[in-house]
């Protein structure tokens, strides 16, 4: 009996020791020491002047721009959770929340062929061209920038405004942005319209796209696209935008092309950034549209190198 006895103490004994055993091998958990987040650097000021083209504006009149808090955009609407039960109510199984979808937008394919004008031509749509000076159906702001001004540009046909670099250039070419106004007279969709936006630019000698986009600008059909091109022993840089607006009754083509020579596409990234980013086009009255998002790249990481975003706003002689 005592034998007996011995043994279970020895039993409890190991028990007792290989518990303590596990209990030691769990040491106390490892702890980070905490991260302190970095002040955010203050983002690099821009002055900017602005021209705007607008009803009843005086010809080359400079307008310094409104400062304004740009509005966000509203958040899609996230889909409804059920509602919960009120105590003491009857859930009625007719009045289940749904979740809320968001409209779906159109996708607007590309045309492969054939240019804006050999639709309208196509369709018999004429295009009436228009001038800057007493032009009040459409306010058009194209921002101007520092060494920048109006020029009068004969290689423009039907010019409404054209602007160049007066300080920059390579001796050989200067930055410029030229804007071109049409009425259009005539039956047409304006949505099967802006899908010919990308053609004109691709028709360009030696053409490489880096971005495009074809989507609503303001409420308005819109293409963008830029690249790449030759022109005589140049390598050009060029952004253009084609905008179809309706003014009243009558519909526009609002047309920007901004270009610089492959060379200067740095020195004049901050120039030919604002004045894409700047340009607004919109009816009398209406809200100005937000600056547009820059389009989707294309996989030519290459080019794009060489088709830096543009600068400041300039706005046009009214």
């Amino acid at each position: 009996m005592i034998e007996i006895t011995r043994r279970l103490g020895v039993l409890v004994a190991g028990v007792a020791a290989g518990t303590a055993g596990i209990l030691g091998f769990a040491g106390p958990t490892a702890s980070a020491q905490p991260v302190f987040p970095q002040p955010p650097q203050p983002a690099p000021a821009t002055v900017t002047q602005t021209v705007v083209v607008a009803p009843a504006a005086t010809p080359q009149s400079l307008v310094q721009p409104n400062v304004a808090a740009a509005t966000a955009a509203a958040p899609g609407l996230a889909a409804s959770p059920g509602l919960a039960a009120t105590p003491g109510a009857v859930a009625n199984p007719g009045l289940n929340a749904a979740p809320v979808a968001a409209p779906v937008v159109p996708t607007i394919q590309p045309a492969a062929s054939g240019t804006l004008f050999d639709y309208f031509k196509e369709r018999n749509v004429t295009l009436e061209p228009q001038a800057s000076k007493d032009f009040k159906a459409l306010t058009i702001v194209l921002p101007m920038p520092r060494g920048w001004a109006h020029i009068p540009d004969p290689n423009v046909p039907d010019a409404f405004a054209v602007i160049a670099d007066r300080v920059g250039g390579n001796g050989l070419y200067s930055s410029n942005a030229q804007v071109v106004v049409y009425k259009l007279i005539g039956e047409f969709d304006p949505k099967e319209a802006i899908s010919h936006g990308f053609v004109d630019a691709q028709q360009l000698p030696a053409w490489r796209a880096t971005v495009g986009s074809i989507s609503e600008y303001g409420g308005m059909p819109s293409s963008v696209i830029e690249g790449t091109y030759r022109e005589n022993s140049l390598t050009l840089n060029t952004s253009r935008r084609h905008v179809i607006a309706t003014s009243g009754p009558d519909r526009y083509l609002v047309s920007l092309s901004v270009t610089t020579s492959v060379d200067q596409v740095v020195a004049a990234a901050d120039a030919t950034n604002a004045i894409i980013t700047g340009f607004k086009v919109s009816a009398p009255g209406a809200a100005a549209p937000r600056p547009a998002a820059p389009p989707p790249a294309a996989p030519a990481p290459a080019a794009r190198a060489a088709a830096p975003g543009l600068t400041q706003p300039v706005g046009l002689p009214g």
